[in-house]
């Protein structure tokens, strides 16, 4: 009887599991399209949180009051310049198509446009000789880029109702974690079957880095955005303003990210004949712009995560790889997790390792601050 009994303890276990994997899998297939934004609320949420605590002491811990005030203010110190800031990079950004395109188009379907650009070349005698193949290829280029700059500003336009929808989600979401976020939390947390120090280092790290790779890489691509528009504003690029927020936006991939926009432009200029103008705005983008990635984003974000400079540069652009543009916060949070679940597996079977473990881990000096004492 007792070993019927234990058999279908097992049989119930075993068949407890299966339905536990099969309902996950079907739970997070159904809400795969909003993951995203519940990452991003849940991010967002966390470095809200000082903010909501302040104003929770002042209401007298009337938790859903003092979290529509923190969203309300959310709203009005960032989102609404945001939405401003937008509304005139898209007007720019519809004014650069209209013009880019018939410009690129007919420069470009031009031959004898074409073969003044290649007579300037220093080096045009080793160019002649493919001349015919370099026209071919412009027409395609022509074509190419006149598509991808209306399908491009036509994707914006139906992104336009999904992202609203996406943000009154996030905001609801946000709404959701700040006032029951810790138990939820909490509760999540106790099913993992780890000791309480682990889940205090693994949670620590999930908060420490995601705030610290959005402010790092918030302050650089603001920087970087500004100070490439006002040197493009200066050497007459038309949509300064344009340029600078795709600058910014492309400034979340470390060392090269800012080089996809003002290179291009330098060539623009170059080709032009503005030479005085194209040798400024690449020793502008160069000396100035690029300083604030190469000096800020150390501080900023290496600092905080306790990570090297190759990693941070590796785990940003899988993340963005792999998960899109909000990847360069996740990429980073995961290398960190892979670093302290590593760290955790040596702490556990330090035994099993040997003396030597210890003494690697201090000497490489770059592994994540090893778990509290105590939990």
């Amino acid at each position: 009887m007792s070993l019927l009994s234990t058999d279908r303890a097992r049989f119930s276990r075993a068949f407890l599991l299966l339905l536990l994997v099969f309902i996950s899998i079907v739970f997070v297939r159904m809400i795969q399209g909003f993951l995203m934004t519940l990452l991003l609320a849940a991010i967002a949420a966390a470095m809200t949180s000082p903010l909501y605590g302040g104003l929770l002491k002042r209401l007298g811990g009337r938790k859903t009051a003092a979290a529509i005030v923190s969203l309300l203010l959310v709203v009005v110190v960032v989102v609404t310049p945001l939405l401003g800031l937008l509304g005139i990079v898209a007007a720019e950004a519809v004014s650069v198509g209209q013009s880019a395109g018939p410009w690129v188009k007919s420069h470009l379907d031009s031959r004898s446009e074409i073969e003044s650009y290649l007579r300037r070349i220093p080096f045009y005698e080793r160019v002649a000789p493919y001349e015919s193949e370099i026209l071919n290829r412009a027409g395609e280029l022509a074509a190419r880029v006149s598509k991808f700059l209306v399908d491009g500003l036509s994707a914006a336009t139906r992104g336009t109702v999904e992202f609203v929808f996406h943000f009154f989600i996030l905001l609801y979401a946000m709404f959701f974690f700040l006032v029951d976020g810790k138990p939820a939390l909490a509760r999540i947390l106790s099913y993992l079957p780890l000791p309480e120090r682990d889940k205090e280092v693994m949670l620590d790290k999930f908060v420490s880095v995601s705030r610290a790779t959005l402010k790092g890489t918030l302050a650089v691509g603001v920087l970087q955005g500004g100070l490439a528009g006002l040197g493009f504003a200066v050497v007459g690029i038309d949509g300064a303003v344009f340029w600078g927020t795709v600058m910014a936006v492309l400034s979340v991939i470390p060392a090269v990210g800012s080089g996809l926009v003002w290179v291009p432009a330098v060539g623009f200029l170059l080709i032009k004949g503005s030479v005085g103008a194209g040798v400024a705005l690449a020793a502008w983008c160069l000396l100035v712009v690029g300083s604030v990635d190469n000096v800020l984003r150390p501080i900023l974000v290496g600092r905080d995560t306790k990570m090297p400079d190759l990693l941070i540069l590796l785990s940003t652009l899988g993340g963005l790889s792999m998960f899109g543009l909000v990847g360069f916060v996740i990429g980073p949070v995961v290398a960190a997790l892979f670093l302290a679940v590593w760290e955790m597996y040596r702490v556990e079977f330090q035994g099993l390792l040997g003396a030597g473990s210890d003494s690697a881990a201090d000497a490489s000096g770059a592994g994540p601050d090893p778990p509290p004492a105590s939990a």
